[in-house]
């Protein structure tokens, strides 16, 4: 009896080290590959999930499905002018073919590196061999770049990886050349402040020109609009005052005079010369008069 039970444990053993050896867990942020112990590929297109492989003939292997950065040191290259600059990178990138990646690199990552790095250098070698030390230092990040993603991107492809970016961290200048380097680059921002200033200038005598123009007709049409209005503003009342005085020729007369003495006589030191028999005083003479 006992022994019965040593030989059910032991093929229950047996069983579940054959399972063990035959199910593998792929995860949502890995590749894996099934190869058989001569390292050739049997299968390499997992999705995530529960899987089985041949427990004692096929081994998995599994490869980093997510976004990599690999920093390497600076590197000395040269400009357009035979001037040597140091330059520092890093790259990402991600496993594309899975298959094609294990072909080339073996599966090892710090040989994809290597080999990626290679391609990346060659890139920046090319790019920075076609612009002098101003234009490397001054020139756009997406411009440098994409030439360097360009050239770099098409030789890594072999490698069953996809170049992602390519990010320098730092440019070291030869100390024999920075002073002149930055004096030059000052100069050319000084030359571009000076032409934007002179650019702003001109724009604005024009708007200033412009604004006291639309001023000029403004006031115009405006002078030009009261005079109209006041023209027949002096119209309508000259024919409403003709219109008066032709009812009552004698009371406006008497009315006019009256506004007259009242302005003309009775203020210190006004002196008026006329004659006795003056039409002005007929009112003050004969107050009926007519």
């Amino acid at each position: 009896m006992q022994s019965r039970t040593l030989a059910v444990l032991a093929s229950v053993a047996v069983v579940l080290l054959i399972a063990w050896q035959s199910a593998f867990l792929v995860r949502e942020t890995e590749y894996a590959m099934n190869v058989d112990w001569g390292g050739k590929i049997v299968r390499a297109d997992y999705s995530p999930g529960l899987h089985f492989k041949e427990p004692l003939t096929e081994q998995v292997r599994k490869f980093e499905k997510r976004l990599m950065t690999r920093n390497y040191p600076a590197e000395p290259f040269l400009t357009s002018e035979g001037k040597i600059l140091n330059v520092d990178f890093y790259v990402k990138w991600r496993i594309a073919d899975v298959a094609q990646y294990y072909r080339s690199t073996g599966g090892t990552e710090d040989v994809a590196a290597a080999r990626l790095a290679e391609s990346v250098k060659d890139g920046l070698k090319g790019t920075i061999a076609k612009r002098t030390i101003q234009q490397v230092v001054a020139a756009e990040r997406a411009e440098l770049l994409g030439d360097v993603l360009a050239f770099a991107g098409n030789s890594v492809k072999q490698l069953g990886i996809t170049l992602v970016d390519v990010r320098v961290k730092r440019i070291d200048l030869p100390d024999d050349v920075s002073d002149s380097v930055f004096k030059r680059m000052q100069q050319e921002f000084t030359r571009q402040a000076a032409q934007l200033r002179s650019e702003g200038d001109e724009l604005a005598i024009k708007i200033r020109a412009e604004s006291d123009r639309q001023r000029t007709e403004i006031l115009s049409q405006a002078a030009r609009d009261a005079a109209k209005v006041q023209g027949d503003g002096d119209a309508r009342a000259a024919s409403i005052y003709a219109a008066a005085t032709g009812r009552n020729p004698e009371f406006f007369a008497f009315y006019r005079s009256l506004q007259a003495y009242k302005k003309s006589i009775g203020h210190d030191g006004d002196v008026l010369v006329l004659s006795p028999d003056s039409q002005f005083f007929k009112y003050l003479r004969d107050p009926a008069a007519k």
